[in-house]
This record gives structure tokens, C-alpha cells and sequence, in this order.
């Protein structure tokens, strides 16, 4: 599939050349929501991007939307999660790029590294999705909608991929990197189902899902073909 040529999937993240593309990792979700913040919840997450970043040495951390979830004040817990998460990028040497999304509302106030609209990597732009590009692209990679999809009962974070399904280009939607956020099935939906205006034809979204356990990356047909499977 066009859409995942040079694209390596591990861990709801992908890897493009020597970058490190995550999304919606919302951070302080569970505090915003004045609910007991799950033990460990953001250490889950320094940890994952700890280990991905020793596994592909990237030059660049490249955050595709919703950093954080919205909130009033910092809690503490958002701060340390945060300093881990940057101390993870350090330790490679990686410099650390957040393309605000619509949840990033408190952005400026715990965030002093580099923001951006929109990053390209050679003909693939990378953002959040909540709104249209203004880049022209090949390829986008955009979070924003939390994909999952359930097969024979079990559900699953997935990416979403399409050939020339946005402006004549490739798109890929990333699953939420924060296994706290339950996502939305995307079994049923249509194009008017999703949150980001990107997605203009659901049924040409080939879902995908890692096979953690087997280390293998699964790609499905394309929604419109794959559902009467489902």
C-alpha cells in the first residue's frame, strides 16, 4: 500500500526516515476529568517513547497533535510526565517537535520547545488533523480521531491508511500512543462520523493493526470492502 511505503508501525507510532511520529498522547487526561489518575499512567508513556527512541535513534520526536488535554491549571503529574518525556528525547539527542492540536490549549504555559503548524519530512506532512493543511503534500500523517477497530470481538487501536483519499494524496491516521484514551470504532463509521475534516471517503481507509505478540504489522482491505468481515 502506497500509504505505508517507508513507513516502519511500532507501539501506535510510526517511524519515517529517522523520525519518530506520535499522537494524542494527552497528557493530564484523567486529571482534567477529575478522575483518580491510573498508577504508573504517564510513566507507561515515557516509558514506551524511552524504549522506541533506543530502538530507532531518531533525530527527531515529532508529536502530531494533543500533547496535552485541555485543562485550567498544571497538576504536577502533567510536569513530571512531561520532564520524563523529555529526558526519554535526551537520550538520544532527538530534537522534540509538537504540532499543536485542539486540546493543546495550555501549550505555551508547560511546553518551551518547537512548535509547529505543520512539519515536513521530505513529501509527507505530518499534523494534527483537526483542521486542513495548508502544505501541499504527497502523504499526510494526522492523529486527532483515536482510531480502534473490533475483530471477532476484541477491539484494537489501528491506523487508518488511503491511497489519494485526501486532495489527490496518501493520508495515515494514528491511533491515540495513550492506552488510557479508549478511542473510537471505527467499524461502522462513516466520513461524516469522524472529527477530522481530512477524512473524506471512510470506506477507502484500509485499517491496520500490530500484532504485538508476533511482531508483525497487519494490514487490512479498506473499510468499505473489509466490513460485512467484520
Amino acid at each position: 500500500m502506497d500509504g505505508l511505503d517507508g513507513l516502519r508501525l511500532r507501539d501506535r507510532a510510526v517511524v519515517l526516515e529517522d523520525v519518530l511520529v506520535l499522537a494524542d498522547l494527552h497528557v493530564g487526561k484523567a486529571a482534567a476529568s477529575n478522575v483518580e489518575v491510573p498508577v504508573g499512567a504517564g510513566t507507561d508513556m515515557v516509558d514506551r517513547v524511552a524504549t522506541l527512541c533506543e530502538r530507532f535513534d531518531p533525530r527527531a520526536v515529532v508529536v502530531a497533535g494533543d500533547l496535552l488535554h485541555s485543562f485550567n491549571t498544571v497538576p504536577r503529574l502533567i510536569e513530571e510526565t512531561l520532564d520524563g518525556f523529555r529526558e526519554a528525547t535526551r537520550g538520544v539527542d532527538a530534537e522534540v517537535v509538537v504540532t499543536p492540536g485542539n486540546h493543546d490549549t495550555m501549550l505555551d504555559v508547560v511546553w518551551g520547545g518547537t512548535t509547529t503548524g505543520e512539519y515536513r519530512v521530505g513529501d509527507t506532512v505530518i499534523c494534527h488533523g483537526h483542521v486542513e493543511p495548508d502544505a501541499e503534500a504527497d502523504r499526510y500523517i494526522v492523529g486527532h480521531d483515536h482510531p480502534t477497530i473490533t475483530i471477532e470481538g476484541h477491539t484494537r487501536p489501528c491506523y487508518l491508511a488511503g491511497e489519494a483519499v485526501y486532495r489527490g494524496a496518501d493520508l495515515l491516521m494514528l491511533p491515540s500512543f495513550n492506552r488510557l484514551v479508549s478511542g473510537v470504532e471505527v467499524n461502522e463509521m462513516s466520513a461524516t462520523d469522524f472529527l477530522s475534516p481530512m477524512i473524506r471517503d471512510a470506506d477507502a481507509l484500509a485499517p491496520v493493526v500490530r500484532d504485538t505478540n508476533r511482531d508483525e504489522t497487519l494490514a487490512f482491505p479498506p473499510l468499505g470492502a473489509f466490513r460485512q468481515h467484520l
